[in-house]
C-alpha cells in the first residue's frame, strides 16, 4: 500500500502507521531528514524483516523513534533530571540521542549495548503517531539512504507492507549525540555528525554541561 501525503493527507498516512506497526508489518516512511524503515520495536520477526530488506544485518544498534512527547513518558521517567533537560533542548529535531537506558527497555534495538539506547522524537506532517517505531535508513546495505521517495531501492518498495510518500527531504542524516555521562560528569560527545551542527549543539546544551 502506497500513501502519499501531498495526496491523501497526513492524518491518513498516521492512521496507516500505526496500523501497520501494530499489525506486526514493516513500512516506509518519511522521517526528517530521510526515508526510513519502521516496524515494533519489540517484534523480532518484523525487525529480521527489515534487515533482510536492507541485505544484510549490519549488527549495529538502531534507534528508536517517536512521534509524539507523550508516548516517551516512561523512557523519561528513567533518567536522571540533567538528561531529561537536554532531550527537551534537543528534540524535536534531527538528533539521535544516546541516553542510559538502565531498565534495558527495547533490547532488539539495543543488541549487544542494552544499558544504552538511541532515541529520536521528530515533527513534521506524521508527528502525533502514537507509536513508538524501531526505524533504520529504507537503503540497501552499502547503499546512500534516500532523500527523495522515488529513489526508494525498488526491492525495498516492493517488499514493504507500507510505503508513506513525503516527497523530497533535507538529505543530512541525523547528528548522534551521547548523553550517558552528562548526569555524572556533565560531558556530551558527538559520535556522528549530522544535520545539527556541532555549535549549535553547543549552544542547546551549555547550560546543561561542564565540557564537551
Amino acid at each position: 500500500m502506497v500513501v502519499r501525503i501531498a495526496a491523501d493527507g497526513a492524518q491518513q498516512a498516521r492512521s496507516e502507521l500505526e496500523r501497520c506497526v501494530a499489525g506486526g508489518g514493516v513500512a516506509v516512511f518519511p522521517a526528517d531528514t530521510l526515508y526510513g524503515l519502521a516496524c515494533d520495536p519489540l517484534n523480532r520477526a518484523a525487525i529480521e524483516r527489515i534487515h533482510t530488506l536492507k541485505g544484510r544485518d549490519e549488527g549495529k544498534s538502531s534507534a528508536v523513534m517517536y512521534f509524539a512527547p507523550l508516548a516517551m513518558r516512561e523512557i523519561l521517567s528513567a533518567l536522571a533530571p540533567r538528561t531529561r533537560d537536554a532531550l527537551g533542548a534537543l528534540l524535536p529535531g534531527p538528533v539521535t540521542v544516546v541516553v542510559p537506558n538502565p531498565e534495558h527497555r527495547y533490547p532488539l534495538a539495543c543488541r549487544e549495548d542494552p544499558g544504552r539506547l538511541g532515541l529520536r522524537l521528530i515533527g513534521g506532517p506524521l508527528a502525533g503517531v502514537r507509536c513508538a517505531i524501531f526505524q533504520t535508513s529504507a537503503n540497501r546495505s552499502g547503499e546512500p539512504p534516500p532523500s527523495r521517495f522515488e529513489d526508494i531501492d525498488e526491492a525495498i518498495a516492493q517488499g514493504v507492507d507500507l510505503a508513506i510518500d513525503g516527497g523530497a527531504l533535507g538529505g543530512a542524516p541525523s547528528t548522534v549525540v551521547d548523553l550517558t555521562a552528562l548526569d555524572g560528569e556533565g560531558t556530551w560527545r558527538v559520535l556522528r555528525e549530522g544535520a545539527l551542527d556541532r555549535d549549535e549543539l553547543g549552544r542547546r546544551l551549555g547550560a546543561l554541561s561542564h565540557q564537551h
